[in-house]
C-alpha cells in the first residue's frame, strides 16, 4: 500500500523554525515532495534493498512489468520488482548514480539513485527517481549510443552462442565481434562505424596502425558482421613466414612438386579462403618478389600452385593490416604502388591507446575477466592506479596494457592495487618513463546539488570531454576536434561560449 508525506503547512514569518535541524529538516521535506511531484515517479528502499515506499507515479509502470496497479510491494526484494535495477550498487558503494538509462520491459528511462544516510553517515537506504519516462524525444544522441552498445552485446552473445553450438571441425571462423573492440571514445565509436560499413562491402579492407591496437581483431569482426560470415576466415602473418615459404603458403603446392613436398599437394591460404576471408597481417613485410604474383591473384582471382600448370579459381575478399608507413615504402621503392592502392581501397586507421585513454578502465575489466576465465585472478585497482595507467604512452597499445595487468597479478599477493604498487609494476616492466597521473575529474555532487537543470549537466561533462581531449592532443586544437569527432569551429564555440552568443 502506498504512502504518501504530509504536505507543509503554509510558512509564514512567524511559524519559521529558528534553529538549523528544524531547518534542514524542513528543506529536507519540501525537497522530497518536490521530486515526489515532479519526477515520473520514485521508489524507495531500505539498507536490504527491499521496497520501503513506492509513490502513485511509479505505480503507473507495475502493469508493463507484470504486476497489479494496486499490488502491495512494501518489504519485497527491489530486484523482484525492477528488473536491472542498480539500488543494490548504490547501497554497496554508498555512491550515487545521478543520470542513467533504466531499461526493462516497461520501456526505458533517465533515472536517478541516491543514498540515504543516517546522522553517522551510514547508508540506510536509496532514494530511486525516475526523471523521464520518454526520453527518446530529447536524449536521442544519448538513447542511440546505448542501444548501439545493446547491439554490440547482442552481437557478442550470438557469436558466442554459434561457438558453443556449431562443429568442433569449423575451426576458420570468425573469432571476433564487432562488440569485442572495446571502448565508447569518440575514436573506438568511428572505428567501429567504419568497420560496419566495411562489412557491407566486398572491396579490399586495410587495416592501419600501431602494433597492438587491435588490427586482427576488427579483421575477424568484420568477417563475422558481413555476409561472407558462413565462408571460412584465413589468416597469414607475413612477418612470421619465411621468405622462402610464402609463395606455398599463398598459392600451394602441386603434388611432388619438389624434393620433400607432400604427394598429396598442398592447399593455399587463397584457396583455404575461397567463399570467406582472407586476413594478410603485417603486409608491408612482403618480399618485393612476392608483391607482382599477389597483385595478380588480387586482379584476377585466380592462382597457379608451385610445381602446377593449373589454374585455380577462387573467391576470397582481402584484409590487409600494416604497422608500417606504406606510403614510405612506396616512396623508397620497397612497396609496389599498384599493389598499395589495390589495397587501399578502404583504409581504416586503427588509433593507439593513447588516444582512447578513457577507455582504459572498460578495458581493464575486459582483460581482467578474460585472465580469470584462464585461472589468473586479476587484481582489482583503486581510482588513482586506473589514473595513473590512463596517463601512459603504451607504446605497446593494447597488448602492452594486458602485458602489465598480468605482470600486476603474477607480481603481487595483494588483491587491490593502488597508484604506488602499480607504479613499482610499470617500471618492472620495462617503462623506464612512468608518466603522473592525470588529474582527477572534479567529483560528483553530492545529492543537496542533485537535480540542476539537464542542460547544465550535459554542458559540464561536455567541458571535461573537451579538456581531457586538449590535454591528450597537448593542446593541438584541430586534432582535439578530430578525437571528438566535432569541427574546429564547434570546438572553439564550445571553448568560448560568450564569443558564440555574440556572433552575428
Amino acid at each position: 500500500m502506498a504512502t504518501t508525506t504530509a504536505p507543509l503547512p503554509p510558512a509564514t514569518r512567524s511559524s519559521l523554525p529558528s534553529d538549523a535541524a528544524s531547518v534542514l529538516e524542513l528543506a529536507a521535506r519540501s525537497m522530497f515532495d518536490l521530486f515526489a511531484s515532479a519526477s515520473e515517479g520514485m521508489l524507495l528502499v531500505d539498507r536490504d534493498a527491499r521496497v520501503v515506499w513506492i509513490n502513485d507515479q511509479y505505480r503507473r509502470f507495475l502493469p508493463a512489468l507484470g504486476f497489479a496497479r494496486e499490488e502491495d510491494f512494501v518489504g519485497h526484494p527491489v530486484s523482484s520488482v525492477v528488473q536491472n535495477t542498480q539500488m543494490h550498487q548504490v547501497l554497496k558503494t554508498g555512491k550515487p548514480i545521478l543520470i542513467d538509462l533504466l531499461s526493462n520491459r516497461a520501456g526505458t528511462f533517465v533515472v536517478s539513485r541516491i543514498p540515504l544516510r543516517d546522522a553517522e553517515g551510514e547508508v540506510i537506504g536509496v532514494l530511486g527517481i525516475v526523471l523521464f519516462d520518454q526520453p527518446t524525444a530529447n536524449l536521442q544522441p544519448l538513447i542511440g549510443k546505448f542501444a548501439q552498445l545493446q547491439q554490440d552485446l547482442d552481437d557478442a552473445r550470438r557469436e558466442l552462442a554459434a561457438k558453443k553450438s556449431s562443429s568442433p571441425s569449423l575451426a576458420r571462423t570468425a573469432r571476433y565481434s564487432l562488440a569485442s573492440f572495446i571502448g565508447t571514445s569518440p575514436v573506438a565509436v568511428e572505428v567501429k562505424r567504419q568497420a560496419r560499413r566495411a562489412a557491407q562491402s566486398a572491396s579490399p579492407v586495410l587495416l592501419l596502425g600501431e602494433t597492438g591496437t587491435g588490427k586482427e581483431l576488427l579483421a575477424h569482426a568484420i568477417h563475422g558482421a558481413s555476409s561472407r560470415a558462413a565462408g571460412p576466415m584465413v589468416s597469414l602473418n607475413i612477418a612470421a613466414v619465411p621468405d622462402t615459404l610464402l609463395e606455398a603458403e599463398f598459392f600451394g603446392v602441386a603434388p611432388g612438386a619438389y624434393t620433400g613436398a607432400d604427394r598429396k599437394g598442398r592447399v593455399g591460404k587463397f584457396k583455404l579462403a575461397d567463399g570467406g576471408t582472407l586476413f594478410l597481417d603485417e603486409i608491408g613485410d612482403m618480399p618485393p618478389g612476392l608483391q607482382a604474383k599477389l597483385l595478380r591473384a588480387l586482379q584476377e582471382g585466380e592462382i597457379e600452385p608451385l610445381g602446377s600448370n593449373q589454374i585455380v579459381r577462387f573467391d576470397a575478399r582481402v584484409i590487409a593490416a600494416t604497422s608500417r608507413d606504406l606510403p614510405a615504402l612506396v616512396r623508397e621503392g620497397r612497396f609496389r604502388e599498384d599493389l598499395y592502392y589495390r589495397l587501399n581501397v578502404l583504409p581504416i586507421r586503427v588509433p593507439p591507446l593513447r588516444e582512447r585513454r578513457s577507455d582504459i578502465p572498460a578495458l581493464v575489466e575486459t582483460i581482467g575477466e578474460d585472465m580469470a576465465h584462464r585461472g589468473v585472478s586479476p587484481p582489482e585497482l583503486t581510482a588513482d592506479a586506473l589514473a595513473l595507467l590512463a596517463a601512459q604512452q603504451w607504446r605497446g597499445n593494447i597488448r602492452e596494457l594486458r602485458n602489465v595487468l598480468e605482470q600486476a597479478a603474477l607480481r603481487s599477493d595483494a588483491s587491490v592495487l593502488d597508484a604506488e604498487q602499480m607504479e613499482a609494476v610499470l617500471r618492472q616492466s620495462g617503462l623506464a618513463s612512468v608518466q603522473p597521473a592525470l588529474p582527477p575529474e572534479p567529483q560528483a555532487p553530492d545529492s543537496g546539488a542533485l537535480l540542476r537543470p539537464l542542460q547544465e549537466q550535459i554542458a559540464e561533462l561536455e567541458q571535461r570531454a573537451i579538456a581531457a581531449a586538449l590535454q591528450a592532443t597537448r593542446g593541438n586544437k584541430l586534432a582535439a576536434s578530430r578525437l571528438l569527432g566535432v569541427s574546429r569551429a564547434t570546438l572553439y564555440n564550445r571553448l568560448n561560449p560568450d564569443a558564440a552568443d555574440l556572433a552575428p
